[in-house]
């Protein structure tokens, strides 16, 4: 009897202790607030640059705490300034191109295809006269027939020199082809398209905190050459901070979005943190696998979230809190 006794002690504050559990986790619901028992939830973000390069500087370090902005870390810009650069002296010389397309001919070009045309009328002119002499002579076999011939051809050449000069100064007069400026305005829009990625680019070069929060892990240091979306750093948003926490069937009534709630914790249990409900689950599933004994396994419950209105260094992740629920207290906003 007396090797038994132990045992049977020993079952009973089992008992003790999962009846306990139960009456924790799933509040103390005989009248009062309804308390349930929770995890602090933190938000984790993995840091990493958008474009590939060396990393050359990383001003922070583990623990320190950063705000939205901060710049936690740069690449070797070297290759991305080269790249703007060329970028924007193809645009500037695309400018150009399209500008003079759009100005049209220069005045001293449309003097020079003038004179051209006055040359060639002055020498189709005297092609005429040419031909009218050596027509005269041949009628009285003073000229021989291949010198009027000479002079026809002489004479159709300078038609022809004349027709081109004067189409000629009718282009230079008229500019460039609408088709020739559209193509050239669309090759600068491109060129602005290059010229805002190498920007872009360059801007990427530098990592900057998307929120405040606190750098939990430095993946990479200084000099390491890395691919885009390589991981830097680790971080853990300072806002917002939540509980998870589970609530029966039963109790499910009591809870609504928008609810008034207490956040304590064991390190500060006089000093509860102000909260409110902000979401519950719509679907029910098990309790959580971290309850060992059968029955509690296939319980149902719901899972809901509660956030901190005013959270601070004290509320960690994973850290175990109480939430108790005011069923009394004003609705806040969720």
């Amino acid at each position: 009897m007396a090797s038994k006794r132990p045992l049977a002690v020993a079952a009973l504050a089992i008992a003790a202790a999962v009846g306990g559990w139960w009456a924790y986790t799933h509040g103390a619901n005989d009248g009062g607030a309804l308390q349930v028992s929770g995890n602090v939830d933190i938000r984790q973000v993995d840091l990493a640059f958008q474009v590939e390069g060396r990393i050359r500087e990383m001003p922070v370090q583990e623990g320190d705490r950063v705000n939205k902005g901060d710049i936690l870390a740069t690449l070797d810009t070297g290759y991305f300034e080269d790249a703007l650069a060329l970028a924007r002296a193809r645009l500037a010389a695309q400018q150009a191109t399209l500008a003079k397309l759009e100005a049209g001919s220069r005045p001293q070009e449309i003097a020079s295809a003038q004179a051209d045309l006055a040359a060639a009328e002055a020498v189709l002119a005297n092609a005429k006269t040419v031909f009218k002499r050596q027509d005269k002579l041949a009628k009285t076999s003073a000229a021989s027939r291949q010198a009027l011939d000479d002079a026809e051809s002489a004479l159709r050449q300078a038609r022809a020199h004349r027709d081109a000069a004067s189409e000629a100064l009718d282009l230079v007069r008229a500019g460039f082809r609408d088709e020739e400026i559209a193509a050239a305005r669309a090759s600068m829009k491109g060129e602005e398209a290059t010229v805002a990625l190498a920007e872009r680019r360059l801007n990427d070069a530098k990592l900057n905190a998307p929120a405040a929060g606190t750098i939990l892990t430095r993946i990479k240091e200084p000099g390491a050459v890395i691919a885009s979306g390589t991981p830097v750093f680790s971080m853990s948003m300072t806002d917002p901070v939540w509980v998870r926490a589970y609530v029966s069937e039963t109790d499910l009534g009591r809870i609504h979005p928008g609810q008034k709630a207490r956040i304590v914790t064991d390190s500060r249990p006089d000093a509860p943190y102000a909260g409110h409900v902000g979401f519950i689950s719509p679907t029910a599933e098990f309790t959580p696998k971290s309850v060992e004994t059968r029955d509690l396994r296939t319980s149902l419950v719901y899972r809901f979230r509660v956030v901190a209105d005013n959270p601070d260094q004290g509320l960690r992740q994973g850290m175990p809190v109480t939430v108790i629920l005011d069923e009394d207290a004003p609705a806040s906003k969720p």
